[in-house]
């Protein structure tokens, strides 16, 4: 059969059901049977009746029940393993200045990547203040159609922690220097080599709590936006460097309701004449 990238087959409809979870019927014994201690059993005793016949696997039938729809447990120690190794409690966006939460000043940045076909990405960063746009260009490795993947050897889409490092440091090279507070990102692995990113850049590099895209609103935003002018699921290596600067730029010029209307471009721009002349002014 060929295929089409279809991890786990069409999706069907789920049957109706209550769906309780081993953990919630392990729970709830206990708010109603109160007084009755056989009617105890915990939740892995139930996981382990459940996925013993077929060798952990579940027939189809109790497979359609599931929430998650997985015939098979997921190992803990695979998702033990599932955290990044750089990520260390003092990164963690838990630790990054509280002007940068209710920004008050700007500087603070949140950055991401952008998917599409073959593993093409595009870079973006966007100031927290004024909703200003930066886009990383991350072009292929050259040649990258040719060459024949190794395992664990460097990455050939273009996204590697290098190439991301590397393109970073550019863009931040650019702007001035009261732009370059603080960076957030999430757990990628286009990030493990933040540290150097620092020494290179002077920017503080914190990361959000795995799976907690809304720690960086801004950018999940913006990245929205951006897919009206790359689309999910099309070759993002094909747009070149003056393509993604017209992109930034038609968003850096687009009024925002948040900014009272008016531009990204125009916050940005009226923050930087405020500083320069010693007063403050005052972005929503």
């Amino acid at each position: 059969m060929r295929f089409i990238g279809r991890r786990h087959g069409r999706r069907a409809d789920r049957r109706w059901a209550k769906s309780w979870s081993p953990e919630q019927i392990s729970h709830r014994l206990r708010v109603d049977f109160p007084d009755d201690a056989s009617m105890r059993v915990s939740h892995e005793a139930i996981y382990q009746a459940l996925y013993v016949q077929g060798r952990g696997a579940l027939k189809r039938e109790l497979v359609a029940c599931l929430r998650t729809g997985r015939a098979l447990r997921v190992p803990r120690a695979r998702t033990r393993g599932r955290g990044k190794s750089f990520v260390t409690p003092e990164i963690l966006i838990s630790e990054r200045p509280a002007e940068a939460a209710d920004r008050a000043v700007p500087g603070h940045w949140e950055g991401d990547l952008i998917v599409g076909l073959n593993s093409s990405a595009i870079g973006t960063l966007v100031e927290r203040t004024t909703r200003f746009t930066v886009l990383l260009h991350l072009p292929p490795v050259d040649g990258r159609s040719s060459q024949a993947r190794i395992k664990n050897g460097p990455p050939l889409a273009g996204h590697g922690a290098a190439a991301v490092r590397d393109a970073i440091a550019d863009a931040i090279a650019t702007l001035p220097e009261q732009l370059r507070r603080s960076l957030t990102w999430d757990q990628g692995a286009e990030m493990a080599q933040h540290a150097q990113l620092r020494i290179d850049t002077g920017v503080a590099i914190y990361f959000c709590e795995p799976r907690s895209p809304w720690q960086r609103g801004t950018n999940e935003n913006t990245n929205g936006l951006l897919r009206q002018y790359f689309p999910k699921g099309t070759d993002l290596a094909r747009h070149c460097r003056a393509n993604l600067d017209a992109v930034a730029l038609a968003l850096n010029t687009r009024p925002r309701k948040t900014l009272r209307w008016k531009t990204p471009a125009e916050a940005l721009d009226e923050l930087l004449n405020s500083a320069r002349q010693g007063s403050v002014a005052t972005i929503p």
